[in-house]
C-alpha cells in the first residue's frame, strides 16, 4: 500500500509537471516528464496503471505529438519484458489505440502489428494473424526503410500462404518489384537533403536485402506449386541460384541447380521454357551433376526418347529429391515428367515425318493407339502442333493445307525467283562475252 501511495503521489507530481510544460508548449520537458511517468509504472511492475497513464496522456488536451512518439517508443521497449501473454497482448492493444490514424507514429504502429500478429500465430490464430497483417499498408510508409517494407509484405504473403488464402498471396506479393532486389548495395547512399523526409534506419532483426530475396523467392515458389506452374518455378530457382551467397557454396546450389533441371523437364516447351533450357546447359556447374545434364540433353536434342530406360536412371535421384531443399517436387511430377517425354516424342516425329500411321505413331511412342491419338489431340488444340488425322484410314498429316489462294501465290514467288535467276545469269554470260571480246580485239 505504501508503494502505491508513493507511485501516485510521483505521477501526481510528475502531471502537473507535464501539464505546465505542454502548455507552454516545451516539447523536450513535456516529453521528460511523460516518459518518467511510464518508467515509475514500469519498475514498479504496475501493467495496469502503466496502460491507463499511456491512454491518459495521450488523451491530454493540445497533447505534443512528440511527447506521444517517445511514449510509444518507450512502451514499446517494455513489452518483451512483460510477465505473461495477457499483460503482453493488452499493453499492445493500448498501444494501438493511441496510434491509431496517427502519422508520425505509423511505423511504430506497423511494429506493434506485427508483434500482434506473432502472438496470434503463436496461439495457432493464423486466420487472425493474416487479417491483422493485412490492416497495414506499408507501403506507403515513406519514413520506413525498404528492407523493412520487403520484410513486412513476405511476412503479409507468408501468412496467407499458411491459412491457404492464395489468391490475397499472390495480389500481396505484386507489392515487391524483383528488381529491388537487383539494387547495389555497396553504393553510398546520398545524403538527404533539407526538406526531405529522413527515412528511419531498420531494426537489427530485419534480414538484408540478399536474403530478403531468398525468402521471397522461396515464398513465390510455394505459391506457384499450388498450381503446378513449373517454369515460373523454376525461373524462381533460378533467382535464387543466381544469389552469390548461394553459389559460393557447393552445398548450397547443387540442390538448388537440380530443382531447376527437374522443373525445367517438367514445364511444357515454349520460347522462354527453350531459352531457359539452353542457357542452363551452358552453366559449367552442370559437369557436376551428370545425370541431369544427360537430361537436359536428351530434351534438347531431336530424338526420340525411351522413356522406361530413362525413368529407371532418374527413379532414384527423383526420391532423393524428398530430403533436399524445397522438398519433393509433388503429387504429378512424376505423371507430368512422362507426359512431357511423350509430348517431346510426338514434337521430334512431327519433324522427321509429313504423314504417318497412327499404329506405327504409337510403336514409336511406346503407347497404345488410343493412348497416342489422345495425347496428339492435347497436342493439337493447346496449339502447341499442327496435325490432322484421318480416322478412317489412321493416318496423320503434319502438313498444313494450303488454301489456293496461298498456293498461287507460293507459285507466283516460285517464278520471280527463278526468273531473276535467269535474268542475272543472263547479264554475267553477256559480262563474260563483252570481256573476252575486248581481249581478242587488243
Amino acid at each position: 500500500m505504501e508503494e502505491t501511495r508513493q507511485l501516485e503521489s510521483s505521477i501526481d507530481r510528475l502531471l502537473n509537471e507535464e501539464k505546465q510544460m505542454r502548455l507552454a508548449e516545451n516539447v523536450a520537458g513535456t516529453r521528460k516528464a511523460a516518459t518518467e511517468i511510464l518508467k515509475l509504472c514500469f519498475e514498479a511492475k504496475d501493467w495496469k496503471h502503466l496502460n491507463e497513464q499511456i491512454l491518459n496522456l495521450s488523451k491530454k488536451r493540445g497533447q505534443l505529438k512528440q511527447a506521444v512518439q517517445s511514449m510509444v517508443q518507450q512502451a514499446m521497449q517494455y513489452i518483451d519484458q512483460t510477465p505473461d501473454v495477457e499483460t503482453r497482448v493488452e499493453l499492445i492493444k493500448t498501444l494501438n489505440n493511441v496510434s491509431a490514424g496517427k502519422i508520425y507514429v505509423e511505423i511504430e504502429r506497423a511494429r506493434l502489428t506485427k508483434k500482434l500478429a506473432k502472438i496470434k500465430e503463436e496461439q495457432g490464430l493464423i486466420a487472425e494473424a493474416a487479417d491483422l497483417m493485412q490492416e497495414v499498408a506499408v507501403e506507403t510508409f515513406g519514413a520506413m526503410a525498404k528492407t523493412e517494407k520487403i520484410a513486412f509484405i513476405l511476412e503479409q504473403v507468408r501468412l496467407c500462404l499458411d491459412r491457404q488464402d492464395f489468391v490475397r498471396a499472390q495480389i500481396l506479393s505484386r507489392k515487391i518489384n524483383p528488381r529491388v532486389f537487383d539494387a547495389d548495395t555497396k553504393k553510398d547512399k546520398k545524403k538527404p537533403k533539407e526538406g526531405d523526409n529522413m527515412v528511419e534506419e531498420a531494426p537489427a532483426d530485419i534480414p538484408t536485402l540478399l536474403e530478403l530475396k531468398r525468402i521471397y523467392y522461396e515464398l513465390m515458389i510455394r505459391y506457384y506449386s499450388h498450381n503446378n506452374e513449373y517454369l515460373e518455378i523454376c525461373r524462381s530457382y533460378k533467382a535464387i541460384y543466381d544469389n552469390p551467397s548461394v553459389k559460393e557454396n557447393s552445398e548450397q546450389w547443387i540442390p538448388v541447380l537440380r530443382k531447376i533441371c527437374w522443373f525445367l523437364a517438367l514445364a511444357p516447351h515454349d520460347p522462354m521454357q527453350s531459352s531457359l533450357l539452353n542457357a542452363t546447359l551452358e552453366d559449367k556447374n552442370l559437369s557436376e551433376i551428370p545425370d541431369f545434364k544427360m537430361l537436359l540433353k536428351q530434351i534438347v536434342t531431336m530424338e526420340v526418347i525411351q522413356w522406361t530406360s530413362l525413368w529407371n536412371k532418374l527413379k532414384d535421384e527423383f526420391e532423393k529429391e524428398k530430403s533436399m531443399i524445397g522438398g519433393s517436387l509433388g503429387d504429378k511430377a512424376g505423371e507430368d515428367l512422362k507426359l512431357r517425354i511423350i509430348e517431346h516424342n510426338i514434337l521430334v516425329v512431327s519433324k522427321y515425318y509429313s504423314r504417318i500411321t497412327l499404329k506405327r505413331l504409337a510403336e514409336l511412342l511406346c503407347l497404345t493407339t488410343e493412348e497416342a491419338e489422345k495425347h496428339l489431340s492435347e497436342m493439337v488444340v493447346s496449339r502447341a502442333l499442327i496435325a490432322k488425322i484421318d480416322r478412317p484410314s489412321s493416318i496423320i498429316c503434319f502438313q498444313i493445307v494450303k488454301d489456293s489462294n496461298e498456293v498461287l501465290n507460293s507459285w507466283a514467288t516460285n517464278l520471280e525467283k527463278l526468273l531473276d535467276l535467269v535474268e542475272k545469269s543472263c547479264h554475267q554470260i553477256h559480262k563474260e562475252t563483252m570481256v573476252h571480246k575486248a581481249a581478242l580485239r587488243a
